[in-house]
């Protein structure tokens, strides 16, 4: 059991592990405002074998080091979450388009024979009906029968009131499977694997959404990014790993300028970040801490 710390004491500890600080009560400030334990997820790759219980620094590193890559983690969650909201609502747009044109606009979406679910206990018509049951929203409410079927709910106010994880397994099972690549197509994106890519920007969504750390995190939920979409984004990016973030950038990015809908971001974060390896690398090149680059 570890004892608590006042936040003092916090400062005192990462000095002790040969952390320099040269403003105490910059550093304590900071650690007022931010969870200690949220910043040792960073803190982690500048020390000597957190893995090992080796907590020590590497000789040299400063508190303001770490600071600077927390900070940068933080504003990229904020770009990101923008282009991340972009793509959410040209989804949701495109997924109720393509239904009530292909399927129609009533009923059929809310049925259990709509979709390809591999898992009886996994409905996605329940995961649909569950989000809108729950909504408080008057044209969603408006539409709730005596039996809440919403069997006269038509489908562009209905993916209004899904979570993008319920929206991104429509994508995915819809029409028997068969309605993902028509989404892509309306979008003007790739068809193959694209229900797999919304369900990496759902994985990046939720991760910015709850301020999760992005630097130097492999991504679990990474979707196949088209090899032409790569190649573009590292003309400008530079090499980067399949599951990095970057990847998922890149395959936002082609999703929100073919769907009209803004400009890459890519182009921002190379002009901002690039030239600070530290930082750049963990967004490229994310590395577990038993390999990390500061051992390099």
């Amino acid at each position: 059991m570890k004892p608590k710390l006042n936040w003092a004491e916090q400062a005192s500890l990462m000095s002790s592990r040969g952390l320099v600080i040269e403003d105490a009560d910059a550093c304590i400030s900071f650690l007022t405002t931010h969870n200690y334990y949220r910043f040792s997820g960073y803190a982690r790759y500048f020390q000597q074998s957190p893995q090992d219980g080796d907590d020590r620094f590497c000789e040299g590193i400063n508190f303001d080091d770490i600071r600077k890559v927390y900070e940068a983690d933080a504003t990229i969650r904020e770009i990101l979450a923008c282009q991340l909201a972009r793509a959410e609502i040209l989804l949701r747009t495109h997924t109720a388009y393509v239904i009530a044109h292909e399927y129609g606009p009533y009923g059929e979406y809310l049925e259990t024979a709509f979709y390809s679910d591999v898992d009886a206990d996994e409905s996605t018509a329940e995961f649909c009906l569950h989000d809108i049951r729950r909504s408080k929203e008057r044209y969603i409410l408006h539409y709730k029968g005596e039996d809440s079927s919403f069997a006269d709910l038509p489908i562009w106010s209905a993916v209004e009131a899904l979570s993008f994880g319920t929206l991104s397994k429509c994508i995915e099972r819809g029409a028997l499977g068969e309605l993902h690549p028509k989404i892509a197509t309306s979008l003007g994106v790739a068809k193959a694997g694209f229900a797999y890519r919304v369900r990496s920007l759902v994985y990046l969504r939720n991760r910015c959404a709850h301020h999760s750390r992005l630097w130097n995190h492999s991504v679990l939920d990474a979707g196949p990014t088209p090899n032409n979409v790569r190649v573009k984004a590292k003309r400008k990016a530079g090499q980067f790993q399949p599951r990095s973030v970057m990847d998922v950038v890149a395959s936002l990015d082609d999703i929100v300028v073919k769907g009209k809908a803004g400009e890459a971001v890519l182009p921002q974060l190379v002009e901002r970040y690039r030239s600070d390896k530290i930082i750049w690398d963990g967004f490229v090149d994310p590395r577990p801490t038993a390999d990390h680059f500061l051992k390099v």
